[in-house]
């Protein structure tokens, strides 16, 4: 299903990838990503039986296992009625869009799993083709950091930055060097720290070089990255998901009130 050109007032049902890295350490980007979905008219539904990607497990050559996890999100999604399937961690995301190629040998598997795979969409897709709804200010200087797995894996550019665009206040400064990789890198950061290292502190003194009040990325192991990077520098600079400032955003600007009002979670609000 392809995403619509134009915003629509029922854009579709998603079904949301919790994640295991992001369930555990990140459960308020979860929440906060199924309040904006439903903000901007998407409908909800939730899939029992869904677990890890197996993308750490891919990375550390243990495909057996990785495969062993896939089919288990491959029936679990299955299972579902839903247009997409919604990553709000673009490890995860490039991990199941490949599910098709992991699970070639599958037989009916491998062909439910190229099902699967193509209906992955990174949070930011789905809320750029509604716009997204504008919220209300948030007084901020950030600067964006473009996760590998978003920009070159899937080669998603261009939604994270009109989801930011939704956010009245908010400045974007470019961060030099956006395109290059934090050091985390999946499990890369934990087998080869020294390089990891390496790479991160670049990272780190480009973001302290914006002089922003905050660092966005759309991925958990890159805010672990240079959130700990951050810190280690002496620095208290927040680091942030993309989709926690519009929930912000929302927040501030009464969406969620108006719509728990109205009974229409994509009542109200103009469009970007």
């Amino acid at each position: 299903t392809r995403i619509p050109a134009t915003p629509q007032p029922h854009p579709g049902t998603v079904a949301i990838l919790a994640g295991c890295v992001q369930a555990g350490l990140f459960s308020r980007v979860n929440t906060a990503t199924e309040r904006v979905l439903r903000a901007n008219g998407y409908d909800v539904v939730r899939v029992p039986g869904q677990g890890c990607c197996g993308a750490l497990h891919s990375h550390a050559g243990d495909l057996d296992a990785a495969r062993t996890l896939a089919r288990r999100n491959v029936d679990a999604f299955e299972a579902v009625e839903a247009d997409f399937i919604v990553m709000n961690a673009s490890g995860c995301g490039a991990a199941m869009s490949a599910y098709g190629s992991l699970l070639s040998r599958g037989g009916k598997t491998g062909t439910s799993a190229e099902a699967v795979a193509a209906r992955v969409r990174d949070v930011s897709e789905l809320l750029a083709a509604q716009g997204p709804r504008r919220g209300g200010k948030v007084n901020l200087k950030i600067t964006f950091d473009p996760p590998c797995h978003l920009l070159h894996a899937q080669g998603v550019s261009r939604p994270p930055e009109q989801v930011l665009r939704a956010v009245p206040g908010l400045e974007v400064v470019p961060l030099p060097g956006a395109g290059e990789c934090c050091g985390g890198a999946g499990i890369y950061g934990l087998t080869q720290r020294d390089l990891g290292s390496r790479i991160g502190g670049d990272k780190v003194r480009s973001v302290i070089g914006t002089g922003a009040g905050a660092l966005v990325t759309a991925n958990p192991g890159c805010m672990m990255q240079i959130g700990a990077g951050l810190r280690m520098a002496g620095r208290r600079t927040p680091v942030l998901h993309l989709v926690e400032l519009l929930d912000e955003s929302y927040r501030r600007g009464g969406i969620y009130d108006a719509d728990s009002r109205t009974g229409d979670p994509a009542a109200g609000g103009p469009r970007s």
